[in-house]
């Protein structure tokens, strides 16, 4: 099995319901298998104006899929959001961590919360680890979440106008790190001394 090959899902819930810790909210293709993710209770696992952490390089925290290998990266340079995500412990569960680019764009394509067109530009809406692997965005695709509880205004939403932090640093630039919005879905990178958001997932073995 590999990342570019693709398959149908059978989902262990439906997107939105309460589920390991948190609420699941999309799968994602790992070199050893397929994982489900779910997203901590926004109360508890949602940072606002967190800076992604030191501008010099943290070589573990390249990954595009492993959120988990880059958080432990990031806060080994210092990083106080990593440290505040990976101190967490939610319904006896302490493995979570900042998704990586593309555990967080399947998060976009799960829950965006409101109604924008989506961002048509650079790599936006590329993910060669989703199942299946997804194309960049259209203006319409995806639409608004079917999930109430993910929609605009509603108790786990995202923030339509916030900027999210990945774990995934730049490659070819290491004082930047990935984002994700989630009013139109842009990628892009940004000084990791910028304060964006950060939101705590974890992931579990379907």
């Amino acid at each position: 099995m590999n990342a570019i090959t693709a398959q149908p899902i059978t989902h262990p819930a439906a997107i939105g319901a309460p589920m390991e810790g948190g609420h699941y909210i999309g799968a994602i293709l790992l070199p050893d298998g397929l994982y489900g993710i779910a997203k901590a209770p926004k109360a508890l696992g949602d940072f606002a104006d967190m800076e992604w952490g030191p501008r010099s390089p943290v070589p573990g925290a390249l990954s595009f899929v492993d959120g988990r290998a880059n958080t432990l990266a990031m806060a080994e340079a210092g990083s106080e959001l990593a440290k505040r995500i990976l101190a967490l412990r939610i319904a006896d569960k302490d493995d979570w961590y900042l998704p990586a680019l593309d555990e967080i764009e399947v998060c976009y394509r799960a829950a965006k919360p409101g109604t924008n067109q989506n961002y048509m530009y650079m790599r936006s809406g590329i993910n060669l680890h989703s199942i299946p692997p997804s194309h960049p965005y259209t203006a319409d695709d995806p639409a608004q979440t079917a999930v109430e509880i993910f929609r605009n205004g509603s108790a786990e939403c995202f923030e339509e106008q916030a900027w999210y932090w990945s774990s995934t640093q730049y490659a070819n630039a290491s004082g930047y790190a990935w984002f994700q919005h989630f009013g139109h879905g842009s990628q892009n990178g940004w000084p990791k001394d910028s304060k964006l958001r950060g939101c705590a997932v974890r992931r579990f073995k379907i």
